[in-house]
């Protein structure tokens, strides 16, 4: 497999290391409401284009799994000399994150998890499901043409309309292709570590915003439930992509948690 697209942002002598991990869009982009934020706070930071997507081009085979996502985002730490991340993942990253802490608990320092999920949930399902129809009979732009409906809440897309319509065009122009859409999704649904929550001992962050239509809020406070060390924050709207539409409130709670836990500095894995 190919080498992935990643980025490295703040001092190189940092104490502590952010990566940040996409959802299904899998664009390190998405991280940029956060990355001024982070790097200012002094923080040493990790943005990556996930397998298959962006500018890590790649053909997905129909097992690729999250386990597999999870051993893409262990080769980049060790390629960046990063013996210790504190991992912060939207959605599908969100389970990277959670996949990760049981692989290979020593990367992890702490999580910070985004509207994620810990096993299916029928109301997601639905919605993939209409997604994956509106694919296969009408192709990737009216794929993408309905992406902004589960991503932002309806009183953001109008008032953000330009940037919105701005969002779909560049989804479109880069869109993965419909094989490695329908590899990442499947990899997503498949997934599930309800049983095996109490495992994981990072402290962790779960954020969660109540009117996301796309994941049930519940499904972050099964999460916490599950979870040991837990954060709660959930925020009455913002939608899916909330660390965007509500950036700011979004960053200064990840800031505060972060300065919470945020270890000493760890010596670094050769590269």
């Amino acid at each position: 497999m190919s080498a992935l697209h990643r980025e490295v942002h703040g001092p190189s002598d940092a104490a502590a290391t952010v990566l940040l991990s996409s959802g299904l869009g899998g664009s390190a982009s998405f991280w940029q409401p956060q990355l001024g934020a982070l790097v200012a706070a002094g923080h040493r930071v990790i943005v990556y284009d996930q397998r298959g997507t962006g500018r890590s081009p790649d053909a997905l085979t129909g097992d690729y799994a999250i386990a597999d996502m999870a051993q893409d985002v262990l080769e980049i730490l060790d390629a960046t000399g990063t013996a210790q991340c504190h991992f912060a993942g939207h959605a599908l990253g969100g389970l990277v994150g959670l996949q990760l802490a049981l692989d290979a608990p020593e990367r992890v320092a702490s999580l910070v998890l985004v509207n994620a999920w810990s096993k299916p949930n029928p109301h997601s399902a639905r919605c993939f499901d209409a997604r994956l129809a509106l694919l296969g009979a009408l192709g990737a732009r009216a794929y993408v043409e309905a992406q902004p409906i589960f991503l932002y809440s309806a009183a953001w897309c109008a008032e953000h309309a330009q940037r919105v319509a701005d969002e779909v065009d560049h989804a479109f122009a880069h869109f993965p292709g419909e094989a490695n859409m329908r590899a990442r999704i499947a990899a997503l649904r498949a997934f599930d570590v309800d049983a095996r929550l109490a495992e994981i001992a990072a402290p962790t962050l779960v954020a969660a915003a109540r009117d996301d239509v796309l994941v049930p809020w519940t499904c972050s406070q099964r999460l916490a439930d599950g979870l040991g060390d837990v954060t709660l924050d959930f925020m009455p709207h913002g939608g899916h992509a909330h660390s965007v539409t509500e950036a700011a409130a979004f960053n200064r709670s990840l800031l505060d948690f972060l300065a919470r836990v945020a270890a000493p500095a760890i010596s670094a894995v050769p590269a």
